[in-house]
């Protein structure tokens, strides 16, 4: 009679899809504070279940922060954010919808960095040719004194 019962790689993986966390657990695991969780979860980006007082991540909650971390080092707005984690929700492993709009936000995100660099090699070339002009004028004031 064959063996009906699930596979142990089958009851694992279930386990971690029924994982849970603390709020201190999601903090250190990401390197951020409660307070900062706490922060994401009123702007409804993570929606942990409340079982009391109690806050209670599950994985969905921890991928969710993940994204949301992530789209905050690329430089993404919260509403950026919140759009690629709604349609993350709507299609888990990507479509074409999803990944064309974090294609669009990323080109966004490109033209902005450019501007940015543009803005600040110029503003380079204005501290050199103020430098420039401050040590000309220190070279002029030494040679007044030497002639003095």
């Amino acid at each position: 009679m064959p063996d009906t019962r699930p596979s142990r790689t089958s009851r694992q993986e279930d386990a971690r899809h029924r994982r849970t966390y603390t709020i201190g657990e999601l903090a250190k695991r990401f390197a951020v504070t409660p307070r900062t969780i706490r922060f994401y979860e009123q702007e409804g980006l993570l929606e942990p279940e409340r079982r009391g007082q109690t806050r209670v991540y599950h994985d969905k909650d921890r991928v969710r922060l993940k994204l949301t971390l992530r789209g905050k080092r690329l430089g993404f707005s919260l509403a950026e954010i919140r759009e690629v984690i709604q349609l993350y929700d709507q299609a888990p492993d990507g479509d074409e919808r999803q990944l064309q709009r974090m294609l669009d936000i990323l080109a966004d995100k490109r033209q902005a960095l450019e501007r940015q660099m543009e803005d600040i090699r110029a503003l380079q070339h204005e501290l050199d040719d103020v430098e420039a002009r401050c040590r000309e004028s220190l070279d002029a004031l030494a040679r007044q004194r030497a002639d003095a």
